[in-house]
């Protein structure tokens, strides 16, 4: 089983070191990491740079984009691996057994189109915050709540192709609303292990910006409740492949 790992990033020199580290010294094998940055100015590209003339597993490209979705999405479009995961630049896998873990889990239940994991919350220098468990799913509570977490959800390739991808004109709640197109399709697979380190600090981008954030949140959640079929999804997946097909990416 092949695993993409997709990190995004823009002027994140600070912590991506550490998340690269995080994908590379994975003890599984078969391994495609895309490195998606948005034209930085801080020194990440060197970086990406020179860690990608030394591992050929590393697929990079930087350039303008508008904003995380729309990177998200670039990723998408070049990934090839079975399964794609989102790690963002100043967070890190917890483990070297990550990808293996998770890769069995998904061979074990091939019906499955995706798995979700716990975190471990820590602060910008690395600190222990909490740890997070996986949630106990159900779409009703996924309804009322956005219980998945991101850096610890992995999503079959071929689920995207019957969803669509991440909605570029959503700035924060792009995932959630991602979570709810998938929950229509199954139930993810509750993988109860913590996965990933998951930063909080002021100048994530979420974290920056909670009350917009939380005001998308609801906004996505009233366009699903009041629309049980939600055509949204299809519209923004056939206009992510009219863009792919044209070589937008």
């Amino acid at each position: 089983m092949k695993m993409t790992v997709v990190t995004v990033c823009f002027n994140a020199i600070k912590h991506l070191e550490e998340a690269m580290a995080s994908v590379l010294e994975m003890d599984w094998s078969d391994i495609e990491y895309l490195v998606i940055d948005g034209g930085s100015t801080d020194g990440t590209i060197e970086l990406i740079r020179r860690r990608a003339q030394c591992d050929p597993r590393i697929v990079w490209l930087s350039e303008p984009d508008q904003g995380i979705a729309d990177a998200m999405n670039k990723g998408l479009a070049r990934a090839t691996g079975d399964v794609v995961a989102f790690l963002h630049a100043d967070d890190r896998y917890l483990g070297c057994d990550v990808l293996r873990r998770v890769a069995r889990a998904m061979a074990a239940n091939p019906d499955a189109l995706w798995l979700t994991g716990g975190v471990r919350e820590i602060d910008g220098s690395g600190a222990l915050l909490r740890n997070i468990d996986v949630r106990r799913f159900s779409r009703r509570r996924l309804l009322r709540n956005n219980i998945i977490l991101h850096p610890a959800t992995f999503v079959r390739r071929e689920a995207f192709a019957r969803v669509g991808c991440f909605n570029s004109d959503l700035r924060f709640a792009m995932d959630y609303d991602l979570w709810l197109r998938l929950a229509r399709l199954c139930p993810p697979i509750e993988l109860h292990d913590l996965l990933v380190d998951f930063r909080v600090h002021a100048g994530s981008l979420s974290s920056a910006n909670q009350r917009a954030a939380l005001e998308e949140e609801y906004q996505v959640r009233r366009r699903y409740l009041r629309s049980p079929l939600s055509r949204a999804g299809h519209a923004i997946y056939h206009r992510w492949r009219t863009s792919r097909i044209a070589g937008c990416g």
